[in-house]
């Protein structure tokens, strides 16, 4: 599978939860999509900032390739305005996917205006400073994954899951018979079976008063 297109697509498909209980690294829950029905699959760009701090990631916006999406670790000072529109401005027009990061963002009614996909851990509105080293392009810890650049970001509303660039084959192949799996279970329940019987789950376990 080589055609970014058509993973992209496969993996939206499946979606973040689906991919993360097959394989993939799901990132912390902190970390959410700043706009209602905002989702990106696309190839990693890690960035690190200094925390308090954003020059690495309008640097990261200039040399990104095109096609991918921003991973950036602010470390310990989370709530920042990291990201807004004038940013998000400048990644369009570089042709970047989104923005994941493990930190605050602002501007969300233009990010959304936009239709820019952000996953961040929240809204802030002082801003970063602009002055500190970072690093761009090198692995990071970020969410509590490590992300490589080219792994593979897809965040939904469920959250953000990491698929490692060697993995992606097995993770949507595993991904799929979960899918199908889930659709026979959906079958089984309407006609009557309960997630007791087709989870082969123990009852006995659970102190019952209800009778």
């Amino acid at each position: 599978m080589t055609n970014p297109t058509d993973v992209a697509r496969d993996l939206l498909e499946l979606g973040a939860a689906t991919l993360g209980e097959s394989g993939g690294k799901p990132m912390a829950a902190r970390i959410k999509a700043v706009w209602a029905g905002a989702r990106l699959a696309a190839p990693a760009f890690p960035v690190r900032c200094t925390p308090g701090d954003n020059l690495a990631v309008h640097v990261g916006v200039t040399r990104a390739p095109a096609g991918a999406v921003l991973v950036v670790d602010v470390g310990d000072v989370r709530e920042l305005g990291y990201w807004g529109e004038v940013l998000t401005t400048g990644a369009e027009a570089r042709g970047l996917a989104g923005l994941v990061i493990d930190g605050c963002v602002r501007d969300v009614d233009a990010l959304a205006h936009h239709g820019f996909p952000v996953f961040s851990t929240g809204i802030a509105l002082p801003g970063a400073t602009k002055n500190a080293p970072g690093a761009i392009g090198t692995p990071r810890v970020i969410g509590g994954v490590d992300v490589h650049p080219g792994d593979w970001v897809v965040g939904d509303t469920d959250g953000v899951t990491v698929i490692p660039a060697d993995a992606l084959e097995a993770v949507i192949a595993a991904g799929r018979e979960r899918a199908t799996k889930e659709q026979g279970f959906f079958a089984a329940l309407k006609d009557g079976k309960t997630t007791i019987e087709l989870l082969d789950l123990d009852p006995s376990l659970i102190d019952d008063q209800s009778s």
